[in-house]
Order: structure tokens, then C-alpha cells, then sequence
């Protein structure tokens, strides 16, 4: 067992920059560790989060003694479009993330006055005044930390930066050597989209066997039955389900495929998911509420027998699988930068103290960083697009990815997207008005709805068809649910906030209102996309 510090922590020499050295040093460390007379010559990988980062980045760096690859709550395919991006906006848990670890750093570690400027620093006020500026932000006494954060968060087109091997697998996988490989992953983990992405690749690609393992938990807490407001039942853990312990099951898979039965493990399916819903929705003990749900195995995904499917927004606030048919039919707001619609939840991992991932009802309280009283829900909001299904007569399973395909105009040139998937409970006792679990959400900046390597403003009220990608998910919508959308330009801490200016978000110091407008009718039939089993 060979555990490795990255460069600039722990003990190793030299200076951090997250995430891009560790393909050369993993790589380096792989053909060490082969080259040694305690090893057979052949290398397994394993790690949750950063370390499944690593070992995508050293499998980058095709190195032949690697033997398999266990990826757990982490592994890039694409950086600049979930991890550290999406559609475009900047992922902010990059901000918290770098307070944290600057707080634990070498520097502060050395000199007491850094570490205390650290802890008299209330981080949730230093988001009210971004973006940081070099010199001028709460990570300025750790040079290091500033330095490289400012960085990511300036790169907004997908250029060179974005395309380095450490943090764009999708480039690089003909490198990655042909190694069976486990990919674990949870619905509420900012990781949904690298971990499906890469094991599709890899059993498209490769002869070793991939497998796919999706839980309903936020970002490695496999062994706890909640996320968030929301408890899943019993059912809900790796521990006692999947196997009788998360160590156990990953020590059979390694034995399995180191143990030359060519690469194939023989009792572990290639694909188990957790398909979130069926409990009775009302509140737990604990104050949760019970969603329920159940492990399902697959040999692919999306699973056997499930289609994509249409659901189209209609201006009366309906989702209707019927294509529209009005000749002008669209809905209008204004979006303010100065009043964005706050996070609840969701896949964020790494943002407290100003955000927390998981299940919640879409009604915010004070718990949630920008909510005000008199904390009214979500879609009560103007500048929030509601859309939902009659109640449901049938239970209707939802299980893939979410894509929003809208006509819209604005009148900034530039503006944000976002879309929201959620399961909206029926009232009872404990919850009178319902309960509106968020499930799943994307988010696109309008300047990159050609393309995300050159940018290209909107002209103002020109319509536009842009698309939305939000990360999978797996959820049974119950008899009497109702199936929701909600479309807007904000969420925020969770990604920086579009100022519509048509400036890079990272260097702005200007904000304008924006009328953002959404397009329903038969010449601009915006859809929802939904892989669904009925």
C-alpha cells in the first residue's frame, strides 16, 4: 500500500496547483512502485474525490504497469463541464474549497498570524463582494492558493487550459491503458456527469470490463441513508445492500480482477443504481422526509426499457407531452445579478460554510446563504419559471440525463439559463403544502450557446435555441406527484452570477438587469428531455 501526497502538502516538496500535476506525478509513482521487489509489477488504483481525480490524470498518462482503477466520487472527464464548470459558469465551490485547504496550508501552518486571519475571516461575507481580485481576496495570505483559484476562474472559454490532460479524460482516453475499472458515483455529487461519462467510455473502448455504481447520497457519504432534508430508507446505503461493508465490496472487486479471471467479476452486476422514490412522504424521526427507493441492476445506462421523452412547457405553467400548437406563446422576466435565486441544495460537495448539497424542499429558511424572509418557495419568485404536470395517475420512472432544449431571447448580450428537475410531493399531514425535492440542475452562459470555445454575444431579442445539460438522476414520481421545471438565470452560491454585461464574470465589476424570455410555441416548441419508463 502506497499512499502519495500531491506536490506542496503533507510532506511533499514543492508548490500546489490543484489538480494538474498529479497525472506526471501519479504516472511517475505508478512506474516506481512496479520497479520495486515487493511488487509483482502491477499497480491498482484507488481513491474517493481528489484521489479519483488523480487516478484519472496518471490513466491519462498511459502508464503500463497500471492493473485497475477504483474511482470513487471523483475522476475528470470533462473539468470545464462538471467539477469545476458547467455550461459555462463557475463552479464556486472552487472558492470555499481553496479557504478551507488555505486554512490547513503549509504557510498557515508556519506563521500563527495567517492561520489567525484565517479564522477571524467570515467566509459567507467575502461572497457578497465578488469576484475576488488578486491581493484584495481572503485567501491573500497564501499566495499560492489565490494565484491558482484566480486562474481557473478566469479561464472561461475551453481553450488550452481546459484541454490538459489532468482534467479532460474525454481527450485522453485512447491513453488510458485497458484495465478494468470501477466508477462510483451519487446523485447529489458534483461528479454525476464524469463518472457516467467515463464509464461509458470505458465500455465502449476498452476490453476490460467497466462498472457503473450510483447511490443517492451526497459527495462520498456512502454509508449514511439521507441527503440534505430527504431520507431514502434503509435500503438507501452501500453498506448491507450493495455488500456487507463499503471495504468488503471493494476489496472482492480487486480480487476478482487481479486474481486472473480476465478482468470479469463474476457476481457484481456491471451496472447498480439507486432508483430514489416510493416512500410515503411523510416526515422521519428525524425530522427527514421519506422518499424511499430501491437498488436496481443493468447491464447499461440509461437502463434497458427506458426512452427519451419529450415534456413540452406551455405558458399556462403546464409540462405536456403533446407539442405545442399556439402561433406566439412565451413567458417573461427580468433578471436581476443583484438579486439571484439561491442554492438549495443540489450536487455541491466542499461548499461550507456558504452552501451544503442534498435533497431539500424548495422553500428556503434561513439555513441557506441569500434566502429571505418571508422565505416564500422558490417558484414563487417572477423572475422563476414554474412548469409541472397534472398529478400523476401512473408512476412514471425517470432515469438518465436531463436536457433542456429552450427557444429563448434576452435583452443583454448575455444572459443565464438554468433548469431545475423536481418531484413535487402531494400534501399531508406533516407537510401541508407538499414537499418540492430538488433532484437535478444545469445551468448554460448564453455567450456559449454555439459553442464552448468561442464565445459569441446574443443580439439582443433575436431567439435562440440553446441547450441545458443537467446530471443524471433516477427517480420514481409516485401516483398523485406531480413532475416539475423550474427555468431561470440564477443559482447562486453554487455558480458565479452572469452580470449581463457580456463581460467575463470573473473580472466585471458592472451588473445590468436582463428581460430574459422563454419561447413556447409550434415554431419554438422548448422541451424538457427525460429518460422515462413507464
Amino acid at each position: 500500500m502506497v499512499r502519495q501526497d500531491t506536490r506542496g502538502r503533507g510532506d511533499s516538496e514543492g508548490t500546489f496547483v490543484k489538480y494538474l500535476n498529479e497525472g506526471p506525478d501519479g504516472a511517475d509513482t505508478i512506474d516506481w512502485i512496479a520497479a520495486q521487489p515487493w511488487c509483482d509489477g502491477r499497480v491498482a488504483m484507488m481513491g474517493v474525490s481528489y484521489s479519483a481525480h488523480a487516478q484519472s490524470a496518471a490513466a491519462a498518462e498511459s502508464p503500463r504497469h497500471l492493473a485497475a482503477m477504483f474511482m470513487d466520487s471523483g475522476g475528470f472527464a470533462s473539468a470545464y463541464e462538471a467539477g469545476m464548470r458547467m455550461g459555462g459558469a463557475f463552479e464556486l465551490k472552487q472558492l470555499t474549497w481553496a479557504f478551507r485547504h488555505g486554512e490547513e496550508s503549509p504557510e498557515a501552518e508556519r506563521d500563527p498570524l495567517v492561520r489567525r486571519a484565517f479564522q477571524d475571516t467570515d467566509l459567507r461575507d467575502w461572497f457578497s463582494v465578488l469576484p475576488w481580485r488578486a491581493g484584495t481576496s481572503p485567501l491573500r495570505q497564501v499566495d499560492s492558493y489565490e494565484r491558482y483559484l484566480l486562474e481557473q476562474w478566469r479561464q472561461d472559454s475551453f481553450g488550452a487550459y481546459w484541454q490538459q490532460p489532468a482534467i479532460y479524460g474525454r481527450g485522453h482516453y485512447d491513453r488510458f491503458p485497458d484495465v478494468p475499472s470501477l466508477h462510483m458515483s451519487s446523485w447529489y455529487d458534483p461528479y454525476v456527469r464524469s463518472t457516467i461519462e467515463n464509464f461509458k467510455a470505458m465500455q465502449r473502448l476498452k476490453e476490460s470490463p467497466a462498472y457503473l455504481v450510483m447511490g443517492p447520497w451526497t459527495h462520498g457519504l456512502r454509508c449514511v441513508t439521507y441527503a440534505g432534508d430527504v431520507d431514502f430508507g434503509q435500503e438507501a446505503t452501500l453498506s448491507g445492500n450493495v455488500d456487507d461493508s463499503y471495504l468488503r465490496f471493494r476489496q472482492r472487486w480487486f480480487d476478482e480482477v487481479l486474481a486472473g479471471h480476465r478482468g470479469h467479476v463474476r457476481e457484481i452486476p456491471r451496472v447498480q443504481y439507486f432508483l430514489m422514490g416510493g416512500g410515503d412522504g411523510r416526515r422521519d424521526e428525524t425530522g427527514r422526509m421519506r422518499h424511499g427507493g430501491r437498488w436496481l441492476s443493468d447491464t447499461q445506462w440509461p437502463p434497458r426499457g427506458a426512452r427519451e421523452t419529450a415534456f413540452f412547457p406551455t405558458a399556462s405553467g403546464e409540462l405536456s407531452r403533446k407539442p405545442p400548437s399556439a402561433e406566439s406563446a412565451s413567458v417573461e422576466y427580468d433578471f436581476d445579478p443583484g438579486d439571484p435565486v439561491p442554492t438549495m441544495g443540489g450536487q455541491v460537495t466542499s461548499g461550507e460554510p456558504v452552501m451544503v448539497g442534498g435533497a431539500f424542499n424548495q422553500v428556503p429558511d434561513g439555513r441557506f446563504y441569500g434566502a429571505r424572509e418571508p422565505y416564500l418557495p422558490l417558484n414563487a419568485r417572477p423572475d422563476v419559471i414554474s412548469l409541472a404536470t397534472p398529478p400523476l395517475t401512473e408512476p412514471l420512472t425517470v432515469a438518465g440525463p436531463v436536457t433542456a432544449r429552450l427557444f429563448i431571447s434576452s435583452s443583454a448580450p448575455d444572459t443565464d439559463f438554468t433548469v431545475k428537475l423536481i418531484d413535487v410531493h402531494p400534501p399531508n399531514e406533516d407537510y401541508p403544502q407538499g414537499f418540492a425535492m430538488n433532484l437535478t440542475e444545469g445551468i448554460l452562459r448564453c455567450r456559449f450557446h454555439k459553442s464552448f470555445e468561442h464565445p459569441e454575444p446574443l443580439t439582443p431579442g433575436e431567439v435562440y435555441e440553446i441547450e441545458i445539460t443537467a446530471p443524471d438522476t433516477a427517480n420514481l414520481f409516485g401516483v398523485g406527484h406531480r413532475l416539475r421545471v423550474d427555468i431561470s438565470s440564477s443559482d447562486f452560491p453554487r455558480f458565479d452570477v452572469n452580470s449581463n454585461t457580456g463581460e467575463p464574470e470573473a473580472l466585471t465589476r458592472r451588473k445590468v438587469v436582463a428581460t430574459n424570455r422563454v419561447h413556447m410555441d409550434a415554431a419554438h416548441p422548448s422541451s424538457i428531455l427525460l429518460w422515462v419508463n413507464d
